[in-house]
């Protein structure tokens, strides 16, 4: 009986040491806000006080256009996953991206809640500070739902939508990135909030890319430190306790405005065989699938993905 106590004890002591190991070698502290402002809210960035939160957006482009482009991010992004498509729209649009809640310098929703009825109403919420009646949204992956989402909720408020390898229905991953499957599993999901190693950041980066080449040392420490913003990994994991609600695909058929799917042929996270689900459901839609690009074409392959938003818009004026 005393070896077995003593076995455990040295058990238990170099498990501890493990940790600590680890802590030391992966753990990263959360970087002060303003120190990532210095860095990732440069001109044009903006914040508007929006229910307890301070949320950073991008307002760029034709200030006069009536029906501005509104930009969504996916899961564990920002608003920096659209620069290159903001660069090019703005030159005849006006572009905004958000930082959405729980993501990039806004920071997490202040009740937790991660519903896409919360996101629904901040998006409402945002639009109406803005004085924006009226707009076409694009999203990718969760905000590609979000934005289908909102268009059911709130037509009047929707001229288009732009839907980029969008989550909506029910699938399964050929591939899902390791930082998701970490934030799922009981127990290991908590350390998340405290080790954040880089390698894990560089593979989830790398599973939604079909080339492995075009993620760079800059893009991987970019997603890495918006997501140690302050509130940012406990929200992560928050997200992903919240339920999904399977039916609402059930909708889309409902869904009358002018949409465009575009969707990387190589997207090993939500199958091509949902923008074909997509395309036999909505009413007026135009699907374009691009060649060699993963889950974030307009982040991989923006001059590619740019043609068809570009041909969209000119052809649903």
């Amino acid at each position: 009986m005393k070896r077995i106590l003593q076995t455990l004890k040295i058990l238990i002591t170099s498990i501890g040491l493990l940790v600590v190991l680890a802590i030391i070698l992966f753990g990263y502290r959360d970087i002060a806000l303003d120190e990532l402002k210095s860095k990732y809210a440069q001109e044009p960035s903006a914040f508007l006080e929006i229910n307890g939160m301070d949320v950073h957006y991008r307002d760029q482009g034709e200030s006069k256009d009536s029906i501005p482009i509104l930009l969504l991010h996916g899961t564990g992004s920002s608003l920096h996953t659209f620069e290159d498509w903001a660069e090019e729209l703005k030159k005849e649009h006006r572009i905004i991206r958000i930082d959405l809640p729980g993501y990039g310098l806004t920071g997490p929703f202040p009740e937790a809640d991660y519903s896409m009825e919360a996101y629904v109403n901040f998006l409402k919420d945002f639009l109406k500070e803005l004085e924006i009646e009226k707009c076409i949204i694009g999203g990718n992956s969760l905000g590609g739902k979000i934005s289908w989402r909102f268009s059911l909720a709130y037509p009047e408020k929707v001229s288009k939508l732009i839907l980029i390898n969008s989550a909506g229905y029910p699938y399964d991953s050929e591939r899902e990135p390791l930082v998701f499957k970490v934030a799922k599993t009981p127990v290991v999901k908590e350390i998340v909030k405290f080790l954040t190693p880089k390698f894990i950041v560089r593979s989830s980066i790398e599973s939604v890319y079909a080339d492995k080449s075009k993620v760079t040392d800059e893009l991987i420490d970019r997603y890495l430190e918006l997501t140690l913003r302050e509130g940012n990994r406990q929200a992560f994991i928050d997200k992903f306790k919240t339920k999904n609600d399977w039916e609402a695909y059930k909708e889309i058929s409902s869904i009358e405005k002018p949409t465009l799917i575009l969707w990387g042929d190589q997207d090993q996270l939500i199958p091509v065989s949902n923008a074909e689900r997509f395309h036999r459901d909505l009413p007026n839609d135009t699907l374009v699938i691009l060649e060699n690009s993963g889950h974030v074409p307009m982040e991989e392959s923006p001059e590619q993905s740019l043609v068809a938003v570009k041909a969209f818009l000119t052809d649903f004026k």
